[in-house]
């Protein structure tokens, strides 16, 4: 029933702008039937200006609707993308086994992070590298976001993680 209502505005505007044309025709056709100029001029006013006013709403409500009509249509696209992007996303965690981009971090001058961390959001120095770059670079891993870390085995009673390389 939504989507019955949804559509009675263009319909509606329809039916207005059919009407204002009635009413012009009907000015039109009272005008014409008298020789007399100044007879002529009620026809005009309450047939002409009330019958293009008619039209003019008609014309606005079918505008409105097609606007509708297409936001709603945009949403649905959008709303079908973003889900499509989430599944894409989780699919590809799921594949690498690790949180965000997959075999990426997020490397400063002294540390590197997971891509969720928000600590190197405002540094300029900060960028994605691999994390095989990470190896070789000696920076050491963040104690907030705990990225993924080499040359040892983690445990979850070690207060500090353990240091690249080491």
């Amino acid at each position: 029933m939504h989507n019955n209502l949804g559509r009675l505005g263009g319909q509606l505007g329809v039916g207005l702008c059919l009407l204002g044309f009635l009413v012009i025709f009907f000015g039109w056709n009272g005008a014409a039937s008298t020789n007399y100029v100044a007879a002529q001029f009620p026809y005009l006013v309450s047939g002409g200006i009330a019958g293009l006013a008619v039209v003019v709403i008609g014309a606005a409500m079918i505008v409105v609707q097609n606007q509708r009509a297409d936001r709603a249509r945009l949403e649905e696209v959008l709303a079908r993308l973003a889900a499509a992007v989430e599944r894409q996303g989780l699919a590809a965690g799921a594949g690498q086994g690790m949180s965000g981009l997959g075999g990426y971090v997020v490397a400063g001058t002294t540390s590197y992070h997971q891509i969720d961390c928000g600590l190197p959001e405002t540094r300029e120095e900060a960028r994605v590298v691999p994390l095989e770059d990470v190896r070789s670079s000696g920076l050491a891993p963040c104690r907030v976001c705990r990225p993924p870390q080499f040359g040892r085995l983690m445990s979850g009673r070690e207060p500090t993680p353990p240091l690249v390389g080491s």
